[in-house]
């Protein structure tokens, strides 16, 4: 029978009917331009509406600096905090086998499943005046939720897998083997780590502090239930764009909107840039 046999020789995937690659490229591009870059060219198009002078004034406006400067703080507080985090859990993860290993796994990708809002509301209930902690927290004129402190610990809670979620798989992939040989050479923990687990891992940290900011900055569910919508105190640029947008001011809101979209563009041009310029040794640490 086995002579009988027609051999059977595999298609590659450029030997696929040209009809179905025509499909397939047109689909993806059709979805890209639908739901990608028009919403984009939408935002400047509308913020530019009233020339550029509008958009800069809306832009300087008192109120639009200070939710620019929050969210510029509420980040720059959470990402170091999720970088430390993220370094810490990864390292534990890949690096150690302990009880419970799995269900810490489970506990850095809650904030995928969770809603922002819903984690938003757990704060409030914890920190709140009326919440678990309340009377503790106004008997030592401590205020958490409605300021910073609150949106930072929000943003940290929406942001944290981020780092975690990039390093934990190159480090699995990378193993054990060469922090083993550190260490019976003599090195210390910190030795080891600087000279030969950074190393190896600090395109994929850059990656993730990169994705965790650009994250924190666009946050709107959990911030919008902390924040207490005060304007000119505790708004973020999000938060910021829906007051002005109810307010009807289209323009500003829009302007406001595309400074956000700028820094999510320049975010993905400086990784883009790495990719290409540090392709090499980007494909050596994988390869590794």
């Amino acid at each position: 029978m086995s002579d009988l046999a027609l051999p059977v020789h595999p298609r590659g995937a450029t030997q696929d009917h040209p009809v179905a690659r025509v499909l397939l490229v047109t689909t993806a591009a059709f979805f890209i331009v639908l739901f990608l870059l028009l919403p984009l060219v939408t935002v400047f198009a509308e913020a530019l509406n009233h020339g550029v002078s509008a958009a800069v004034a809306a832009i300087i406006e008192p109120d639009a600096l200070s939710a620019i400067r929050l969210t510029v703080i509420a980040a720059g507080i959470a990402v170091p905090l999720n970088l430390v985090f993220g370094l810490c859990a990864s390292w534990a993860i890949s690096k150690f086998d302990f009880r419970g290993k799995s269900f810490l796994i489970t506990l850095i990708d809650l904030p995928f499943s969770v809603s922002p809002v819903v984690s938003g509301l757990v704060y409030v209930l914890i920190f709140g005046m009326q919440g678990w902690l309340g009377p503790y927290l106004r008997d030592h004129d401590i205020k958490i939720i409605f300021a910073l402190p609150g949106i930072v610990l929000a943003t940290m809670f929406v942001t944290f897998p981020f780092i975690a979620r990039e390093l934990i798989p190159l480090m699995t992939d990378q193993g054990r083997d060469e922090e083993e040989a550190a260490t019976s050479l003599g090195a210390s923990g910190w030795q080891t780590f600087r000279r030969v687990t950074l190393p190896n891992i600090k395109w994929g940290l850059l990656y993730g502090v990169l994705l965790c900011n650009a994250r924190a900055m666009g946050e709107f569910g959990a911030v919008s239930v902390v924040s207490g919508h005060i304007r000119g105190q505790t708004n973020t640029m999000p938060l910021h764009v829906e007051v002005l947008y109810n307010d009807y001011q289209f323009v500003a809101a829009f302007a406001v909107a595309s400074l956000l979209a700028t820094l999510a563009l320049v975010t993905l041009a400086v990784k883009t840039f790495l990719e290409w310029h540090y392709a090499d040794e980007i494909a050596a640490v994988h390869k590794h």
